[in-house]
């Protein structure tokens, strides 16, 4: 079996995932950053050796649709180039982090980053491939809510701190001690049986209790509210509806020598722009209805997907409520997001499945909607009928 058919694991750039319309190929930017070159060099190669659409991840990663196996080893000679690929699968796998994107010249973010790549680099660690950390280190905190197991953050006096995702508080590190002290708990989740669980949070709620050495007293700093489309002191951001854009929108972002700062939000920062760009497939509107509503690539796309989840998504859009969040799903596997939404509609060979306040996991509420009665009556969804 080829490393593409395998499935459980997150695709990368050297492990490629196979689907409905070809290779998956997922790019990590280092530091969370591409550079104005690098930004359009991917779109070069998304055009050249994949299909020219490009995934935005929720793992703030950019994903290269549509490669050939022939095209792969051309791409992956192209992303080299770039500086964009790493030495082997096994290091890939381990870095898996995200890094908040409201850094400025001058702070930790990035030295952090660029220390604990290297120092994963280095690591023997094994953990589940979906196992990652978070440097969160601004005065308020942004990846809260996002996917991480070892969180890098501050505390309300402005401290650095570690802690295990799922712990309430953190251990107060000094800047020498905050890397060392992330890949130690890392360890600890390897050493005490956390593959069992997956997850960090899981594993400490089944009863699993961090060492002295490693637990912490310091409560971290707030949470922000969620960030939107708009103009911020580091640069323009943007959304990418239902998290896929063309290379040519990919092209436009790199024009005029901006730098990209990757989110998990779906979402894009042009650093230092003073106004909003604009190309296809771009949110740039703060409140803007597809911002509320979380799809998949779907079918044909994906060949697990059992329907066109996006078309589905954009047609409900509008009639969500804004306090509300929609995650449509191909399949039950739920890729595109694994927490709780408000509703779920899951595509399933005989229709569509409903769960409200809950994932893909949970019991519907009602089963093998058909696409056409949900788009005429959008009320079924929030308990209309």
């Amino acid at each position: 079996m080829s490393a593409a058919s395998v499935k459980g694991w997150c695709p990368g750039a050297l492990r490629p995932m196979q689907s409905g319309d070809g290779l998956v190929v997922r790019v990590r930017p280092f530091g969370g950053r591409l550079d104005a070159a690098q930004t359009a060099g991917l779109a070069h190669l998304a055009e050249r050796h994949g299909n020219g659409l490009i995934d935005v991840t929720s793992r703030a990663n950019l994903q290269i649709r549509g490669v050939s196996e022939s095209s792969h080893r051309l791409l992956l000679d192209g992303l080299a180039q770039l500086t964009l690929l790493d030495p082997d699968a096994d290091t890939e796998s381990r870095r898996n982090i995200l890094v908040m994107p409201f850094w400025h010249d001058g702070d930790e973010t990035q030295a952090l980053a660029a220390e604990l790549e290297e120092v994963l680099a280095d690591s023997m660690l094994e953990v589940p491939t979906k196992f990652g950390f978070a440097i969160d280190d601004g005065k308020s905190r942004v990846l809260a809510g996002n996917s991480a197991d070892v969180r890098i953050e501050r505390d309300a006096a402005g401290g650095l701190l570690v802690r295990a995702d799922g712990a309430r508080l953190g251990r107060t590190v000094a800047r020498g001690e905050a890397v060392a002290t992330a890949l130690a708990v890392a360890s600890w989740f390897a050493a005490s049986g956390g593959a069992r669980s997956g997850r960090m949070a899981t594993h400490l709620a089944a009863g699993a209790e961090l060492p002295e050495p490693l637990r912490g007293e310091a409560e971290p700093a707030p949470i922000m509210a969620a960030a939107r489309p708009g103009l911020y002191p580091q640069g323009a951001m943007v959304g990418v509806a239902f998290g896929q854009m063309p290379h040519a929108t990919l092209n436009r972002l790199s024009g005029c020598g901006h730098a990209l700062r990757m989110t998990p939000w779906r979402m894009v920062l042009s650093e230092g722009k003073r106004a909003m760009p604009t190309a296809s497939g771009l949110i740039t509107e703060a409140y803007d209805p597809a911002l509320r509503v979380i799809a998949c690539s779907g079918a044909p796309r994906c060949r697990e997907a059992h329907a066109d989840t996006r078309a589905l998504a954009a047609a409900l859009a509008p009639n969500i409520g804004a306090a509300s969040r929609l995650h449509v799903s191909g399949c039950a596997k739920g890729c595109a997001h694994s927490g709780s939404a408000a509703i779920t509609l899951v595509a399933t060979g005989a229709g569509f499945d409903l769960v409200r306040g809950g994932s893909t996991r949970d019991e519907p509420i009602l089963r093998g909607l058909d696409r056409d009665d949900i788009v005429r009556d959008p009320s079924i969804l929030m308990g209309g009928h």
